[in-house]
């Protein structure tokens, strides 16, 4: 069985200029675990996960530094403290997404998915064809293909 089998082709979108709290409603409303955001000619640019979702809800930690005599040492780049800040305070698509997508392509076999959403712990995937956004994959789709198959003639292990 290939990725398209059990891919979602119609596929919820937000834009860079989303608000988060659109974008977590629509999650909510829908019970997706993640919504693809696409630049104005519709390529995929980033996705907002329920992960970056409640990253927003946790404390915000100062940046570490290591104290030698007088002075500190940053143990993280200014930009990356930065990035961190506007992903927690941000407001729009943009500012929460992540930009390093992991995506799989319709021809994948479901073995090659299964293997990508527990080695790379991400959760749901967009599936590309070329730049195109041609649908959307998660762990749900894998449980009801196996329940599917299993079908009717197992024994209801709530009897």
């Amino acid at each position: 069985m290939k990725v398209r089998d059990i891919m979602t082709r119609d596929v919820l979108t937000a834009r860079f200029d989303t608000p988060v709290y659109a974008v977590a409603r629509l999650m909510h409303e829908r019970h997706l675990s993640g919504i693809p955001v696409v630049g104005e000619t519709g390529h995929l640019v980033g996705i907002v996960t329920e992960l970056d979702l409640i990253v927003r809800n946790t404390r915000f930690e100062p940046p570490a530094f290591f104290q030698i005599l007088d002075g500190r040492i940053p143990l993280e780049s200014p930009a990356h403290y930065r990035k961190r800040l506007r992903h927690m305070l941000g407001t729009q698509a943009a500012d929460i997404m992540t930009e390093k997508v992991v995506t799989i392509g319709p021809d994948a076999v479901i073995e090659d998915l299964a293997a990508l959403l527990i080695e790379r712990r991400v959760n749901p995937v967009p599936v590309v064809e070329g730049d195109a956004l041609v649908g959307i994959v998660s762990r749900f789709d894998i449980v009801h293909m196996m329940a599917a198959d299993i079908g009717d003639d197992a024994e209801d292990p709530s009897a």
